[in-house]
């Protein structure tokens, strides 16, 4: 797990992002126990409530469940929810600024495609 906090990003925001990505990669799997509250603010040297709200966050996505006394878990279809979620936000706000920059540089869409796939080459 690896983070560098971006200021212009509400630091709980960007734990809960972390734990998403390391859903994604197969770090943490369904069913499997997440780093605990104490865990994650001694590792990231942050406020314990910070960590909470972040957390927060997935439990109320329904990404994560809790287990009492237990900490809290990857739920079943997490990985399902968040590539759904964070394919809506590509298609909403990463797509259309994508696409803005285009259109200044004059670029076509052959052109971004080109430059897609040789990105993907890479």
């Amino acid at each position: 797990m690896n983070i560098t906090f971006d200021d212009n990003l509400p630091i709980f925001q960007q734990i809960a992002y972390t734990i998403e990505d390391d859903i994604l990669n197969g770090t943490f799997r369904v069913d499997e126990q997440i780093l605990s509250v104490a865990q994650f603010s001694q590792l990231f040297q942050i406020n314990p409530a910070t960590v909470v709200k972040g957390i927060s966050l997935l439990v109320n996505e329904e990404i994560l469940y809790k287990k009492r006394g237990l900490g809290m878990f990857v739920a079943a279809d997490a990985r399902g929810k968040i590539q759904l979620k964070r394919r809506n936000r590509f298609n909403k706000e990463l797509l259309p600024n994508l696409l803005s920059e285009a259109d200044k540089l004059g670029l076509t869409t052959d052109e971004m495609i080109n430059m897609i796939k040789q990105l993907r080459k890479d």
